[in-house]
């Protein structure tokens, strides 16, 4: 890339700044950096929690019980060790009350794996011992929670579990007769069905392999490569930054499992390009909001929510990948478009195109950087595992580095992968699945609720009560409640909460179940950026020095594609490539990004030239009629599309003529 342009467009928000706004908005992030021999601790620990991961999957003579007992073992030791009770808190200092409790919520763990024949032996026959660990151990848990994901999953958590007690004093379906406090631990803490249920399984093997995998790839600069092709793709074109902040999310997305991180890592440099050229500061914080919020989307990581969604609905990795495609790109292309056209409203041009890294040479030079994300996608797509790919994906980013480093030293650099950089990968891995495995032990409580008080039928029950069976307003409601059950979450949370407390409601009304846990995933994730928590905008807003209320409300508008393509699968599973032919995707993707255009150029109020209101009301219902899934929707909608586009050219014309 030209020096001039790496000088020009350095963001104007510090590695200091982006730290800080990153422990303020992320939770995840808000972890103590140890500069003493207390560093020690947590990297002993780190380094042989990723050994023992990697030991469990290779040898596979750990049982299923015992290695997800294990896997949460490590991750409270390490949450009380890296995660202090407050952000207010210093974060040079190791309380004596947190190693109690790392040393206590890793033993209540591992109380299951050294006791676990016996424990087998008495189901159902707890002792009071075990139920005093149980208890102690949930406690703990839901501390541990309170700090690194958030109040909102700990709050429907607390609820679910205060549920099971007040059954018998509930109305209508929400009464049921009540569980005593022995049934409820042992059944939470104990059976399969609760903290150590599916999420919890998932977690413990693929998911944490794709999350070592996706330290790894970061420490090969993957990033920076990703942003740098997409200035040599868009950067040259009309508002060239913003297209830029599209692709780039939607790239990073495939390694990132977090809106808000998404938003400042990228954020930090295309949202100062956007502002440099043009773009007003809550317009270029949306931008970047909404493309980040769906990187959670894009397949093949979805914030991990992919592997949880096939563990769910039982049905194989790759199929949720395809059915995820077509969806987050007709996303990103509403996302596209609606760039495009502000910037042709505005009269924003791109980058001199001297400045930009030329594509082919910088392929030519980094490309193999995307190598390991093809072997994954190669083995998937050949019928392998999740955790084959995985490995082999590990297995290839390790060669990379192994062979980069050679050449660094043959060039007489120093070597990029060292032991220290490798153990700081490590303990990077270690970290980053804390959350993630917290917030599927807090929706295995959740689910362990619902198992035992059979709340997941009755809440679907309600929701198709009140609509009356209706299925667009079940499907409505649906969505609000997803929404708000979304704000704040992480990815994982996010889709666990929703698809267990929600779609249910869906599928009782014969809708294919795979499209009902994308509608509850999708508006989940949505809520990143819809009023009034909105955390991505808020991040987004906080780089470009804009209001974030104005930029939530952008970011939402930008993200309009997000609240219209759940309903579009619904109604039409084909386009999650559910019985699909080629032909029928091709006119199904055609017709939707036409529709796409025509909402864009309406909620714009520019398509190729500025709009009047009653051509805005024209675009978006003609948008509108090619989204929905019927043949003659789609006919009238393109002609609606057709002569109003065709009137703007005519216009123009006669405008350049002096007519």
């Amino acid at each position: 890339m030209n020096e001039t342009f790496v000088d020009d467009m350095l963001p104007t928000t510090n590695e200091d700044e982006m730290k800080q706004l990153m422990k303020e908005l992320d939770k995840e992030q808000s972890y103590r950096e140890h500069k003493c021999w207390r560093q020690y601790i947590t990297v002993i620990i780190s380094v042989a929690f990723v050994l023992f991961q990697l030991y469990a999957t290779l040898s596979g003579r750990i049982t299923a019980q015992i290695l997800r007992a294990s896997h949460l073992a490590f991750v409270q030791a390490l949450a009380f060790l890296l995660f202090p009770a407050s952000k207010r808190l210093p974060r040079n200092t190791l309380p004596l009350y947190d190693v109690v409790l790392a040393f206590l919520g890793a033993a209540c763990w591992l109380y299951i794996v050294i006791n676990f024949q016996q424990l087998v032996r008495r189901t159902g026959a707890y002792t009071m011992q075990d139920i005093a660990v149980g208890a102690l151990g949930i406690l703990i848990l839901i501390e541990s929670c309170r700090r690194i994901v958030g109040l909102p999953i700990l709050i429907i958590a607390c609820s679910f579990i205060v549920y099971a007690f007040a059954g018998p004093y509930l109305p209508g379906f929400f009464n049921h007769r009540g569980y005593s406090f022995e049934r409820v631990v042992s059944h939470l803490f104990y059976n399969t069905e609760g903290i150590m249920g599916t999420p919890i399984g998932a977690c413990s093997t693929f998911i944490f392999l794709f999350i070592l995998f996706g330290a790894l790839l970061e420490s090969t600069g993957i990033g920076q490569f990703f942003i740098d092709v997409c200035n040599a793709i868009a950067g040259g074109a009309s508002g060239g930054p913003a297209k830029v902040a599209v692709l780039s999310s939607a790239l990073l997305g495939t390694v990132s499992g977090s809106s808000v991180s998404n938003t400042v890592g990228s954020g930090s440099f295309t949202i100062p390009m956007m502002k440099k050229l043009g773009y007003r500061g809550e317009f270029a914080g949306a931008v970047e909001a909404a493309a980040s919020t769906g990187g959670q989307l894009m397949p093949p990581i979805m914030g991990a929510a992919a592997f949880l969604m096939a563990e769910s609905l039982g049905l194989p990795y790759i199929t949720i990948v395809k059915a995820a495609v077509l969806p987050a790109l007709l996303y990103f292309a509403g996302i596209f478009i609606t760039v495009h056209l502000e910037a042709k409203k505005l009269g924003l041009k791109g980058l001199p195109r001297e400045e930009l890294p030329r594509f082919l040479p910088l392929f030519l030079k980094k490309g193999y950087m995307v190598l390991p994300l093809l072997i994954i996608i190669v083995f998937l797509c050949i019928g392998k595992t999740a955790v084959y790919a995985a490995l082999m994906g590990i297995v290839s980013v390790v060669a990379i580095g192994i062979v980069s480093s050679f050449v660094d030293l043959a060039n007489g650099n120093k070597p990029r992968f060292t032991a220290k950089e490798i153990i700081n990968i490590m303990c990077a891995a270690a970290r980053n699945i804390i959350s993630v495995a917290i917030a599927c032990a807090m929706a295995g409580i959740i689910i362990g609720i619902v198992t035992l008080t059979g709340i997941g039928l009755k809440f679907g029950a309600g929701l198709i009560s009140i609509s009356h069976g209706i299925v667009f307003i079940t499907l409505f409601l649906t969505m609000i409640s997803s929404i708000i059950l979304g704000m704040g979450a992480p990815t994982t949370a996010n889709y666990l909460i929703t698809s267990t407390i929600t779609a249910g409601a869906i599928i009782g009304l014969g809708i294919e179940p795979l499209a009902a846990h994308m509608f509850a995933f999708y508006f989940g994730i949505i809520a990143d950026v819809t009023p009034p928590v909105a955390l991505a905008a808020i991040a987004g807003a906080a780089i470009a020095k804009a209001k974030p209320i104005r930029t939530a409300f952008q970011a939402t508008k930008l993200a309009i594609g997000a609240f219209i393509i759940p309903y579009m699968f619904v109604f039409n599973p084909k386009m999650l490539m559910i019985g699909a032919s080629v032909p029928s995707l091709l006119m199904i993707s055609l017709t939707a990004l036409i529709g796409m255009f025509g909402i864009s150029a309406g909620l714009e109020g520019y398509a190729f030239k500025k709009t009047s209101v009653v051509e805005r009301v024209l675009f978006i219902f003609g948008g509108l009629l090619c989204i929905l899934p019927e043949s003659r929707s789609d006919v009238a909608g393109l002609v609606i599309i057709a002569a109003l586009i065709t009137a703007q050219i005519v216009m123009n014309r006669r405008s350049a003529k002096g007519e």
